[in-house]
């Protein structure tokens, strides 16, 4: 699967689009008191717990998106934007794209 936050994908031609596809991870209230509990991972100003949790998320929503574009019949998701909410102490990681496929 390509997946790209480019319109298009370089050297190739978008044959069929099949909308857009969206895949959610939610870190929920506990990541943040157990994250800052180990305070004693902070080197430099940055968190290596917080950080690899976050890429958890991150990849889980990316996989999530992937799967959802597959099952469209897609072989690429192009326009992939990531956005980061807090809500109620919860942080939401959402990738969204449009689902295609390239020949």
């Amino acid at each position: 699967m390509i997946v790209t936050t480019t319109p298009s994908v370089e050297g190739s031609r978008i044959t069929a689009y099949h909308g857009i596809v969206v895949g959610e991870a939610i870190l929920g209230a506990n990541v943040f008191r157990d994250l800052f509990a180990g305070i004693t991972d902070i080197i430099g100003g940055r968190s290596g717990a917080y950080e690899e949790e976050l890429g958890r998320a991150r990849e889980t929503a990316l996989s999530e998106m992937e799967d959802r574009a597959r099952d469209l019949g897609a072989n690429a998701v192009v326009g992939v934007d990531l956005d980061y909410e807090v809500i109620n102490n919860m942080l939401m990681v959402s990738a969204s794209g449009t689902a295609v496929t390239v020949g």
